[in-house]
């Protein structure tokens, strides 16, 4: 048979697909050799969201470096809170009460079940279920409001705390929660029913990103992208945490390790967390939820409410004679209500302080007093009563406000050596790496994020499917930028 004359001549393509593309969840950039509609090579690039957080935790000390993990994974960040802290706490030998345990676990379901409803809900929509996506959102909303009843915040929450949590929750957000948990289950039928077995659906999941177990583990995957491998596992079982021990739950595993099977996983993982948080709510202890560690652990809110609650009648005043003018507290005062020139004393505009004592605990010099009811008096009328003696219970609260400054700002030390902490977040394992050289800071903080283990792992996944398969493996592996860049 003679050979077919070639009538166009075909060549690789490169193309590039983001930064700025819809469908890779964040700003991820992906550069793809292409043949036809074929995939021959897929090289992922980040590093568009770096922000350093690594190098800005080892400018803080362990406990002022908290709220940095709710800006990595954002769609989850209460889950990274309880990472930090559980980490944290194993560095300083900390022994939480069984109270905050369970709250924490808690916390922690509650932000799986928040972050599969969006992994859902956008995986879905990058495929062209429309529907999905609306009522994903409807059931994060309800999560989201019940973060803000638990802790006032809805994204960034920073609610758990070294030690334990930062307040006990209330019998009202107990029975809304359970409420919850009863209609959920319900709420996930829905989405099977629209997706489950939906031809659609099952043409562009089915056979698609397939990786053996083998291979996954060797490519250092883990949460749902690993056990929709068939690999059973799952940190809170393996090394539990918090009040993982205390609870009965399963771990959901694929067969064929398809994008099909981690969709299962993850659905199959939010019915067990709904179970999970139904038994921590009926087994919750009466008790502390902050350890007996003062030495450790923050000063209570109350202790310090006499010169920081917003309805008090006090005022701060900056006494002439005393301040150095070095200008610790214009540069502190959030409301810009301090002015002066530089080794001149400085002024409070009264109608603009907010009463926050910030400038209080940064004045080196003693020159800030602070007056009670002085709230709306004139300069002359305060500097009169700022020489009057300071009531006794704004003396402790000042105290202990200057406690608190002191012990975030600076922190406790810890001695020297290295500590690698992992717990199990919604996309994978979460890790701490410390190295402690004696003092209060970390000489080194490095995060084993799973956002980047798993953006590493695209080549493998895309290669000799065709382009539109990209966006399917993109979303089956459940990536935030934040935390691939950290």
């Amino acid at each position: 048979m003679e050979p077919v004359e070639k009538i166009f001549d075909t060549r690789e393509l490169n193309v590039n697909m983001g930064p700025q593309h819809p469908a890779t969840h964040g700003v991820l950039r992906l550069v793809l050799d292409i043949d036809g509609e074929t995939i021959v090579k897929v090289t992922p690039y980040v590093g568009y969201l770096h922000r350093g957080i690594e190098k800005l935790g080892e400018s803080m000390s362990y406990f002022q470096a908290l709220p940095l993990t709710d800006r990595m994974d954002y769609v989850s960040a209460m889950s990274n809170n309880i990472g930090y802290c559980v980490a944290v706490e194993k560095l300083y030998g900390i022994e939480v009460p069984e109270r905050a345990k369970f709250i924490r676990t808690i916390a922690g379901e509650m932000s799986r079940i928040a972050n599969h409803l969006l992994w859902l809900a956008t995986h879905a929509l990058d495929i062209g279920a429309m529907t999905v996506f609306l009522y994903c959102f409807r059931e994060r909303e309800w999560i989201l409001d019940l973060y803000e009843m638990i802790c006032g915040a809805r994204l960034t929450v920073t609610y758990p705390r070294v030690g334990g949590v930062r307040n006990d929750v209330q019998q009202e957000f107990l029975e809304s929660l359970w409420k919850f948990t009863d209609e959920f289950p319900s709420r996930i039928l829905e989405y099977e029913t629209l997706i489950d077995q939906n031809r659609i659906w099952l043409l562009r999941t089915k056979g698609i990103g397939v990786i053996s177990a083998e291979e996954a583990v060797n490519w250092g995957m883990t949460g749902p992208t690993l056990r929709g491998s068939g690999v059973p596992y799952d940190i809170r079982k393996f090394m539990p945490y918090d009040a993982y021990d205390k609870v009965d739950f399963e771990v959901p595993i694929g067969t064929v390790g398809d994008t099909y099977d981690r969709y299962r996983c993850r659905m199959l993982e939010m019915r067990q967390s709904n179970n999970i948080i139904r038994q921590c709510i009926e087994k919750l202890p009466a008790g502390p939820v902050m350890a007996d560690a003062p030495k450790f652990t923050m000063q209570p809110k109350d202790k310090m409410m006499p010169i920081t609650h917003p309805t008090k009648q006090h005022a701060f005043f900056i006494k002439e004679k005393a301040c150095k003018g070095c200008g610790m507290c214009l540069r502190a005062c959030p409301a810009k209500a301090i002015f002066g020139e530089k080794k001149k004393p400085h002024a409070i505009k009264q109608d603009m302080c907010l009463g926050c004592a910030t400038c209080y605990v940064t004045c080196k010099f003693k020159a800030l007093v602070i007056v009670p009811a002085g709230k709306g008096l004139s300069d002359e009328k305060l500097a009169e009563l700022a020489e009057a003696p300071v009531p006794e219970e704004i003396t402790k609260a000042s105290e202990y406000l200057v406690r608190q400054f002191e012990f975030v700002k600076k922190g406790p030390k810890v001695p020297e050596g290295e500590i690698y902490v992992a717990t199990e977040v919604p996309k994978g394992e979460l890790g701490f790496y410390f190295v402690s050289d004696g003092s209060a800071k970390p000489y080194r903080m490095r995060v084993r994020a799973p956002s980047f283990v798993h953006a590493g792992c695209l080549p493998r996944l895309c290669a000799g499917h065709l382009v539109a398969d990209v966006i399917a493996n993109i979303g089956t592996i459940d990536i935030v930028l934040g935390e691939c860049d950290r």
